[in-house]
């Protein structure tokens, strides 16, 4: 992400997986840039296109370091006996101050860190999105769920008429 002044830092990267059903389940408050420790088998399946943010969480563990659980990034078939398991947990780098912050956040508020997009920056390196999110409650996705069914048909209604 590049920074811009005064506002939020623009994506310039190539994603790899992107968890759309994150918005969905989640209202998300702010987002956070993470690198990701990887093995090169990883990084080989990531550059390949394959990987699966659907199950998968941020938590921060008792030694003050903040892992991604249950990312799913199959293994690389060439790398043969040299791979990683598929869904092991990878350590998260940021700074200790935002690891602070999300600890502190998730105590006090019940918040839950999720990860948004896994993609290439311009500089070739992995990074993760993460989101500070708050649990949506069944009424608020029906209503989610009512306005992107009326705008969609309000785009095919006003396509029709010309």
């Amino acid at each position: 992400m590049a920074a811009k002044r005064g506002g939020k830092p623009e994506f310039t990267g190539r994603v790899v997986a992107d968890n759309r059903k994150a918005r969905f389940h989640f209202e998300i408050l702010d987002t956070f840039e993470a690198g990701i420790q990887l093995t090169g088998s990883e990084v080989k399946a990531l550059r390949a296109g394959r990987a699966s943010l659907g199950e998968a969480y941020a938590t921060v563990e008792k030694s003050g370091e903040l892992f991604l659980i249950n990312a799913h990034i199959p293994e690389y078939f060439a790398a043969n006996r040299l791979n990683h398991p598929p869904r092991r947990p990878r350590k998260l780098l940021m700074h200790r101050r935002e690891i602070d912050r999300f600890a502190g956040a998730i105590q006090r508020e019940g918040l839950t860190i999720v990860p948004l997009k896994l993609y290439f920056n311009e500089r070739g390196r992995a990074k993760l999105q993460l989101g500070l999110a708050r649990g949506k409650k069944l009424h608020d996705k029906r209503a989610a769920q009512r306005d992107r069914d009326w705008s969609r048909d309000k785009a095919r209604l006003l396509r029709d008429r010309g």
